[in-house]
């Protein structure tokens, strides 16, 4: 089984949960619970039923997309700044610099570099920049 496939607003939605210290265990919890309403005053434009409507249609996928984590659909480089952001607390012009394409700059520990690899979306090419300490750039085509 590959690596599911997410839209980029279900994303923020989980990745708004755990930015708020809300585990992987609770947030399935949560949903085969059926109950997300603690979860409203995190953000109150989001409408956390979209997971447990997700979940319903495939709850092993579901699962997955917790557990194993997942890939974007379609990525924009707003869309990027805001998952940089909620999943690493990465800022731009603190963390990486923003380019007419995409970011520059951008330093990751191996592991969470390995992590943004995976949630990529198909239109964005990365680039390690050399020496390692330049960061990495990611070009959305």
């Amino acid at each position: 089984m590959g690596i599911n496939r997410i839209s980029l607003p279900t994303a923020y939605m989980i990745e708004t949960l755990r930015s708020n210290g809300i585990s992987d265990e609770q947030i399935l919890h949560q949903i085969k619970e059926r109950d997300v309403t603690p979860w409203d005053r995190l953000h109150s434009n989001f409408d956390f039923t979209n997971l447990v409507e997700l979940a319903d249609q495939d709850g092993i996928s579901f699962e997955s997309i917790i557990q194993d984590g997942y890939t974007v659909k379609f990525i924009t480089i707003r869309g990027l700044q805001t998952l940089l952001q909620l999943k690493f607390d990465k800022i731009v012009d603190r963390d990486y610099q923003v380019t007419e394409t995409g970011i520059s700059g951008l330093q990751l520990e191996e592991s969470d570099f390995t992590v943004l690899k995976q949630l990529l979306s198909r239109n964005c090419k990365i680039q390690e920049t050399l020496p390692v300490n330049k960061g990495i750039a990611i070009e959305l085509v």
